[in-house]
């Protein structure tokens, strides 16, 4: 870049050197030589949530190899590190490092992840969406440190707080306008300043509770990046790295190290960032990929700690412009030693946690998963596991308040049960959100709303065994603002019990408390009435399998085609 000033100053300093000691001779190449570039390493990953053990199943694999585990990840990070100029290595994350833990890192307020992942040397973090699952003041602690306001220093040794700096540049103190978090932050590397902008994504009150968000308002990912980024210009930092908690999806053809066809939301975002950002490390979606998006490095470790993002940045000396950015994607084997301060701190908190954990509470006769049948093309069907989670709600509740039908969010299920006996820690795997059953008066229409509003989330409810309706595919569907309009649900087609639903007539129906705020984008709940709060669901799916066992998966025949069920 050319500075006004500096050019001046060094022919004047040029003939000062001719006065003093005659004209110097220099080559063309010596005329045009420049200091060698800063070689600077980035390590990124995201979506960690508190897997400090191996995950399990297909989300303890990824490029065919088993991956995974914070012992083995910690170990990666040292030999990346090594492998490059240490000094000059940054290691940094895209979000939900936390949040939707297995019970290893719950029971404890995902301290022991904060406390793994400082100790395995992260610099810097963007905030994502389940930073806020227990809300901003938790999330502050988290940061900052100090016991529980409720439970406590529960492994009985005190919380020292993050050894790294979570930043969040677009979550907002509704109240002032003043970011939560640190918006960015500014790290020097052998004289040149490479600056991280950390970005929460925009569509956070959607998908966490409203007491998780109270109090803060979410501003818009590019404008707010583009704001920023010129606050760090100012300051003289012309390499520029958005760690941004939202992505996209590559086709299924593409690799780890591929970008084929890439969507979703993180395309539009880089294509409106100013061009002065030269990388984007992303996260959400839980895919990897490896991009150029209008010319900026745009990249994703998919989750759970599977792979860690190998970023190379060249910057200019002189300029502090970054020259040149290539990434690649490795995966975090499990064939290298493991590193022996995290197994020690794993099993610290594994001796705390006791025999909590290894509790049967039931039995499955087979496996059942959390994946989506194919409905319309898509994998908006039904889930056996999804299923059955709805069927225990219900059993949770039919007595207790009346309910004749439970639904539940599909983001809310987050592991597969495998066959054989299930413990409580794989139960809490399965639901770790700690949400409440929620039982409240619904309409036939608004059931009818409720139903219609999938098709404009994206997002399919899966319903308890009580349930069953017809979905036309060339029906139409709603809008946001009235969602309502759509016809994709055949009208008479809805059954509760085998009944027909009367529009007029007044139904109990059970979700958890964070679909009745109206999460995932289900506004129509919030009409619900005289609404009452249960237990936990996590609670309400032991015991079903408690009393269920052994526990098959249920038949997938709740939601139907007009393909199955021709119009009279």
């Amino acid at each position: 870049m050319f500075i006004p000033g500096m050019r001046r100053a060094a022919v004047g300093l040029t003939a000062l050197a001719v006065a003093a000691f005659g004209a110097v001779a220099t080559s063309p190449e010596q005329a045009d030589a420049r200091p060698k570039p800063v070689d600077v390493t980035l390590l990124a990953l995201n979506d960690f949530h508190g897997n400090l053990e191996p995950p399990s199943g297909s989300s303890g694999t990824i490029a065919g190899q088993t991956a995974g585990g914070v012992e083995f990840l910690a170990t990666h990070l040292a030999e990346l590190r090594a492998a490059a100029k240490k000094k000059n290595t940054i290691t940094v994350a895209a979000g939900d490092l936390i949040g939707a833990s297995p019970l290893l890192s719950a029971a404890f307020h995902d301290e022991p992840t904060i406390e793994a992942l400082s100790m395995a040397g992260l610099d810097y973090a963007s905030v994502g969406n389940h930073e806020f699952d227990e809300g901003a003041a938790e999330l502050l602690r988290i940061q900052n440190g100090g016991c529980h306001p409720v439970d406590g220093c529960i492994d009985g040794t005190p919380y020292r707080g993050a050894g790294f700096q979570y930043l969040s540049a677009n979550a907002f103190k509704t109240a002032t306008g003043k970011p939560l978090m640190a918006p960015y932050a500014i790290h020097k590397v052998q004289g040149v300043k490479v600056g991280f902008i950390g970005m929460t994504l925009e569509g956070t009150p959607q998908i966490v509770s409203q007491q998780g968000v109270a109090g803060l308002s979410f501003a818009d990912e590019a404008d707010t990046a583009n704001r920023y980024a010129r606050e760090l210009r100012r300051k003289g930092v012309q390499a520029i790295v958005v760690l941004l908690h939202e992505g996209g999806t590559q086709a299924a053809t593409g690799g780890i190290n591929d970008c084929v066809g890439m969507t979703g939301p993180i395309v539009d975002i880089t294509n409106r960032m100013d061009p002065s950002i030269d990388v984007v490390v992303s996260g959400h979606t839980h895919q990897a990929y490896n991009c150029d998006i209008n010319g900026k490095l745009v990249t994703s470790a998919s989750s759970f700690g599977r792979l860690v993002t190998d970023i190379d940045l060249k910057i200019d000396r002189r300029s502090g412009d970054v020259i040149s950015a290539a990434a690649n994607n490795v995966v975090v084997t499990r064939d290298v030693a493991k590193d022996p301060r995290q197994t020690a701190l794993i099993n610290r908190y594994k001796t705390v946690l006791g025999p909590v954990a290894g509790r049967q509470v039931g039995v499955t006769s087979q496996a059942i998963t959390r994946s989506q049948e194919t409905l319309f093309g898509t994998s908006l069907g039904e889930s056996p596991l999804g299923n059955l989670i709805a069927d225990a709600q219900l059993a949770a509740t039919d007595d207790e308040q009346n309910a004749v039908a439970a639904f539940m969010n599909p983001g809310g299920v987050r592991a597969d049960l495998d066959a054989g006996p299930v413990t409580y820690e794989e139960a809490f795997t399965v639901q770790p959100f700690a949400n409440n059953l929620a039982t409240l008066d619904l309409t036939g229409a608004q059931l009818y709303c409720v139903l219609e509003q999938q098709f404009v989330t994206g997002r399919t409810l899966y319903p308890s065994a009580t349930v069953g309706y017809v979905v036309d595919p060339n029906g139409t569907t709603g809008t946001v603002a009235d969602p309502c309009a759509g016809t994709r649900v055949v009208r008479g087609s809805l059954t509760l019990g085998g009944t027909t639903v009367d529009t007029a007539a007044t139904y109990r129906v059970t979700v958890n408390n964070f679909l009745a705020g109206g999460g995932d984008g289900f506004s129509a709940l919030t009409g619900g009435t005289n609404l009452v709060t249960g237990q936990i669901d996590l609670d309400a799916l032991v015991d079903y399998l408690t009393a269920q066992s052994p526990v098959s998966a249920p038949t997938l025949d709740r939601i139907r085609t007009t393909a199955e069920v021709p119009a009279a």
